[in-house]
């Protein structure tokens, strides 16, 4: 998979963009087009401010999936392919 692409979310359906899965994912494409943009011009420091917020929200999203529903977590992280969570 490319860098530039955006990851398609076939998790959840259309209707449900409230949930965390969805957002999760939503979250995953907002990521994609800063880094990409931030590798052309690396001291764009607003676009680094506004990249550095997404992560922090995706993350708390993240623990709040692994405490609900830890085998959706898992399914998620594999399918967009990121990082789990450290384990304290």
């Amino acid at each position: 998979m490319a860098k530039n692409t955006l990851i398609r979310s076939s998790l959840v359906p259309e209707k449900q963009t409230g949930s965390v899965e969805f957002q999760i994912s939503h979250l995953t494409n907002r990521i994609l087009k800063p880094t990409y943009h931030l590798k052309l011009h690396g001291k764009d420091y607003s676009s680094q401010r506004g990249l550095w917020k997404i992560p922090g929200k995706r993350e708390r999203l993240l623990v709040h999936l692994s405490q609900k529903n830890s085998l959706c977590y898992e399914n998620l992280i594999n399918q967009l392919r990121i990082r789990g969570l450290k384990k304290r």
